[in-house]
């Protein structure tokens, strides 16, 4: 049986006030709702909307402190038999945790239900106020997630018995060393790819000598960080939402809470510590397999002895390059540790919960690496 993680507070009673307006009743809940006065708050309900004819039935749950499956699945029987009699049956008012509860039961049971039906003039201004709360509501939580982390931080610094060092090494191992094939596999590709594309334009006017300069700088300067921190993104970040969330469906981390033990502090640090370390060395390691793809190229088609492609590259890499690259890479790494572990906090109930926030931890770090990186781009320009 799902239940809502306010079972505990929840007063053990019922209450059910109607109110009765041009033919559209409303329900207002009260209380507590589950499987043990099931057929009591049914038959209220039910004997309510049988008084008179009705145009609609809304159920309000804005005072509903305990619901679980049970009671979801009577409401969902109730809306069916009515929709039936073509009355319009709406539930309002629901907490993320009864949105929840209905998911498990029904995939529709997620729909906005708080506002009635708007006019289709008024319903595309409503989509973009909502959108744009929905945004600022997201963004005040990640700040306020960036806020704790840094405290957590900051206390483990001046701890550092708390860290927990194990940890730190075991997301070492999966978000670096399990990530190197695929990032030298990507690295390598992405140079063959811009150096061939090279060639083919420079050897127009000559200037094939020019490949593995063009190579080696696109590769340390950008393309090497950012690749690399959207495959991490993708790795790991949907990782730690993923595994954070399962955590808070399972009632662990509450358990965490129980136990005296700050969540932020016991989970989160480790992976964003982790995150940082492996980030650059993953960055330098793509650089280089980069640089390697395009001597291929450089190789086999440009008439290039290796010797000469190494000294080109070298020729056109600057210590600050290698030092701005590092730099990105590192705020790239604790973006996308700390948008993975504040995603699978959000996490409420339901396994279409984890998946949904797994999902935006992904679209959201990726986002954020590229608007850093614009700002980067911008910022290391006039710094130059």
């Amino acid at each position: 049986m799902t239940t809502t993680p306010a079972q505990k507070k929840c007063p053990e009673y019922y209450e059910i006030d109607a109110e009765l307006e041009d033919l559209n009743l409303t329900l207002y809940l009260v209380g507590e709702f589950g499987l043990k006065n099931l057929t009591a708050f049914e038959r209220d309900i039910r004997q309510e909307i049988s008084r008179q004819k009705l145009n609609s039935v809304t159920i309000d749950f804005s005072k509903v402190c305990y619901l679980d499956s049970a009671a979801a699945l009577a409401l969902l029987q109730m809306e069916k038999d009515t929709n039936y009699q073509e009355i319009k049956f709406l539930l309002v008012n629901l907490s993320d945790e009864s949105k929840g509860i209905f998911s498990v039961i029904h995939e529709n049971a997620l729909m906005q239900r708080s506002f009635r039906d708007l006019p289709d003039k008024d319903s595309f201004i409503r989509k973009i106020g909502q959108s744009s709360s929905d945004i600022a509501g997201d963004f005040a939580k990640f700040i306020t997630f960036i806020g704790e982390l840094i405290v957590a931080m900051a206390y483990m610094i001046r701890h550092p018995e708390t860290l927990r060092g194990k940890d730190v090494f075991f997301y070492v191992q999966r978000a670096g060393v399990d990530g190197l094939p695929i990032v030298a596999l990507i690295g390598a590709l992405i140079g063959l790819i811009i150096a061939f594309m090279s060639y083919l334009q420079l050897k127009m006017i000559g200037a094939n000598i020019y490949v593995p300069a063009l190579v080696s700088f696109a590769m340390i300067k950008e393309l090497g960080p950012i690749m690399t921190a959207i495959l991490v993104a993708g790795r790991s970040g949907s990782s730690f939402a993923a595994e954070i969330g399962t955590m808070v469906v399972n009632e662990e981390v509450d358990a965490l809470h129980t136990m005296g033990f700050d969540p932020i502090r016991f989970l989160a640090v480790p992976k964003v510590l982790a995150t940082i370390i492996v980030v650059p060395i993953l960055t330098v390691y793509a650089d280089f397999f980069g640089i390697f793809g395009g001597m291929i190229i450089g190789v086999t088609s440009l008439d290039l002895t290796i010797k000469t492609y190494i000294s080109q590259s070298i020729k056109s890499i600057q210590v600050f390059d290698i030092i701005t690259s590092l730099i990105k890479a590192g705020v790239f790494a604790a973006l996308i540790a700390a948008v993975g572990c504040q995603k699978g906090f959000q996490v409420r109930s339901g396994a279409q919960d984890v998946g949904k926030f797994t999902t935006s931890a992904v679209v959201t770090a990726i986002f954020l690496i590229v608007v850093t990186d614009s700002i980067f781009a911008i910022m290391f320009y006039y710094i130059k």
